[in-house]
């Protein structure tokens, strides 16, 4: 694999997670909003909803096109639906509670969308690209890529931060735009200046094939099983920190700086575990036991939040997911969907990455939502999804068995 694909790889996840990380922090402050409101439920919900009518629209684009024009219509749209965002909100009348509400309400499900899928297409490409052993041994350094966009997009985010009171999402939606937009130029000349035959072919097949696959197809069940699991869990870790912060500060500003301070805090430490420890471990260890180990954690996180709840636990389990997540387990699933067929690399991969972790999220929300409804204290409701942990171990063990008995070059 030349360096300079390796490079550009990297550099093109730079600009889509800059783009998202720009976002994410408004997006937390409408969870925080919403979930005061008691309607964070209903808005994952409609995301899970939403995520399940666009995959079969994305499937059917995707048989019809080759990945360029993947990239090129997805990306272009999704930068359409931030200027539509923009335009809109200049045309809110400030006064009318209701209609800010209700865009913010909007903007997280849409950002939940957006979230998923620029990530999801980019990692369509990586994994078309970087397929034999060898070359995959590179996911570390294209994510630590990833990790300095992360950086770069949270000190715009906080840097914006005080703007959103005035100005609302203006600024947020500019940027991010720009940088997505210069990431889909990036895209289109990688794809253009690779001569690997699974780029410029039609993707072939049906818009339901990642729906059929996931039913009948085991290994396929078992990595959705799997995304579905760690999901939840996540999700019940995010709605266990979600009044903690709410209680460190009532100010929005505040708020949104301190979510952009805990990414500039995490990034760094995925950074050097990206560079540093990713091939290494892997090499070392193999994917098996990163798999394993994922419940493990949140075996640790969920008793930190039942026994001592505060603003330290929740920076310490992002700290601690976060980097193993991007560090060791999504270099491990890409690697699990490298070695997939081509209409699964394309459709099976983006179904389980967007529809059913946006399910897992869904779940989890109404896993706390239980809680809440029963009477049950909040601090405890994380001590009883240990036993979810549990069974995310058991599948990652099941897809590392599976993946052994294709360990050899593709």
């Amino acid at each position: 694999m030349k360096v300079k694909d390796t490079l550009l790889t990297s550099f093109l996840f730079f600009l889509v997670l800059s783009s998202w990380y720009v976002l994410r922090a408004v997006r937390n402050e409408m969870a925080v909003e919403n979930y005061s409101q008691d309607f964070l439920l209903i808005l994952l919900a409609i995301t899970a909803i939403t995520m399940l009518l666009i995959n079969p629209i994305y499937a059917w684009l995707a048989s019809r096109s080759n990945l360029k024009k993947i990239i090129i219509y997805c990306y272009s749209f999704l930068i359409l639906n931030l200027f539509g965002f923009l335009f809109y909100s200049k045309s809110l009348n400030e006064n009318n509670i209701t209609e800010v509400i209700w865009l913010g309400r909007i903007f997280y499900v849409w950002c939940n969308i957006y979230s998923f899928f620029v990530v999801s297409i980019f990692w369509v490409l990586v994994i078309n690209i970087f397929r034999n052993t060898n070359s995959r041994k590179l996911y570390g350094f294209i994510m630590a890529g990833g990790s300095l966009g992360a950086i770069f997009g949270s000190e715009i985010s906080v840097r914006l931060s005080d703007s959103f009171t005035n100005s609302g999402l203006e600024f947020f939606v500019l940027s991010a735009s720009i940088l997505l937009f210069c990431a889909m130029l990036i895209a289109i000349y990688i794809s253009n200046s690779n001569k690997n035959s699974n780029l410029s072919s039609k993707v072939g097949g049906n818009w339901s094939d990642a729906i059929n696959n996931i039913i009948t197809v085991k290994e396929i069940r078992t990595i959705a099983s799997y995304s579905w699991l760690f999901t939840i869990l996540m999700t019940v870790q995010w709605i266990s920190a979600i009044p903690i912060i709410e209680s460190y500060s009532d100010l929005s500003p505040q708020r949104i700086e301190l979510f952009g301070r805990i990414e500039q805090l995490v990034s760094p430490l995925t950074l050097f575990t990206q560079l540093c420890l990713t091939y290494i471990v892997i090499a070392a260890f193999g994917i098996k036991l990163i798999l394993i180990v994922y419940g493990l954690l949140f075996v640790i996180v969920f008793l930190l939040y039942g026994l001592v709840p505060s603003v330290g636990v929740v920076v310490f389990a992002q700290a601690l997911l976060r980097v193993f997540e991007y560090g060791f387990n999504k270099p491990s699933r890409e690697i699990i969907y490298s070695e997939l067929g081509k209409k699964d690399r394309y459709k099976s991969s983006v179904f389980i990455d967007t529809f059913v972790t946006r399910f897992g999220d869904l779940t989890g929300s109404l896993f706390m939502a239980f809680g809440k409804f029963s009477s049950i204290a909040a601090t405890f409701m994380p001590l009883l999804a240990i036993p979810l942990a549990g069974f995310l171990s058991i599948a990652g063990l099941k897809i590392a068995k599976n993946s052994s008995k294709k360990a050899k070059d593709l």
